[in-house]
């Protein structure tokens, strides 16, 4: 059994989920390059296997693997941390039936579970419930899609905030959140900021 399998069926066992909906309008402009995974993961493409890009400073596109370093306020807490989105995995509108409470208001929707990958740089450390993984966010084909409360909680790879404490730098977690998005997309992106204010780091997919 796929790993796509196996968190779709735990995130049904735990009660049918609702959508939040709070989807909003937006776009993007440039274009990126990505490869397919097998079982409806889409990761970056054209990795660098001997040289880690330098990381961004600040919001704007990132290539694949590229990771950004960001402050961030955890609760009165100030962190430095290094980000990277690793890939999304995408359902299919079979998915959609066992996940939402009314399949109706999400036809033509499927489920994709952003994984991004969290280090603690400098600060901290965290004493418990990291908020930082509540500010991830996807776009497909320019447009925000509607999150998906609790569906990503027994994601194989993913973990939960609640568990996470006394988070020390060095450290590193890897939060998700399950948005839906039209099933024909094509281009996915994995969006994060340290608040509204701030240009948004993004890391491009694309999905077949």
């Amino acid at each position: 059994m796929s790993k796509k399998k196996l968190w779709l069926r735990s995130a049904a066992s735990a009660g049918v989920l609702a959508l939040a909906l709070t989807a909003c309008g937006g776009s993007d402009d440039g274009d990126g390059a990505a490869s397919t995974d097998k079982g409806g993961s889409v990761s970056g493409g054209k990795e660098k296997a001997e040289e880690q890009p330098e990381e961004e400073k600040g919001g704007g596109e990132l290539a694949a693997g590229e990771k950004a370093a960001s402050e961030f306020d955890e609760d009165g807490t100030k962190v430095t941390y290094e980000i990277v989105a690793q890939k999304v995995d995408v359902g299919t509108a079979a998915d959609t039936e066992k996940l939402v409470s009314d399949p109706k208001k999400a036809a033509g929707l499927v489920p994709a579970v952003a994984h991004v990958e969290f280090t603690v740089k400098d600060g901290g450390p965290v004493a418990d419930y990291p908020d930082a993984g509540r500010e991830i966010q996807v776009y497909a084909d320019g447009q925000r899609g509607t999150i998906l409360i609790g569906a990503s909680d027994d994601a194989p790879g993913c973990e939960k905030s609640t568990d996470v404490k006394d988070w020390k730098a060095g450290e590193s977690h890897v939060f998700c959140d399950t948005y839906m998005v039209p099933e024909g997309a094509k281009e996915l992106t994995v969006q994060w900021a340290p608040d509204r204010d701030t240009d948004p780091f993004v890391w491009k997919f694309e999905n077949s």
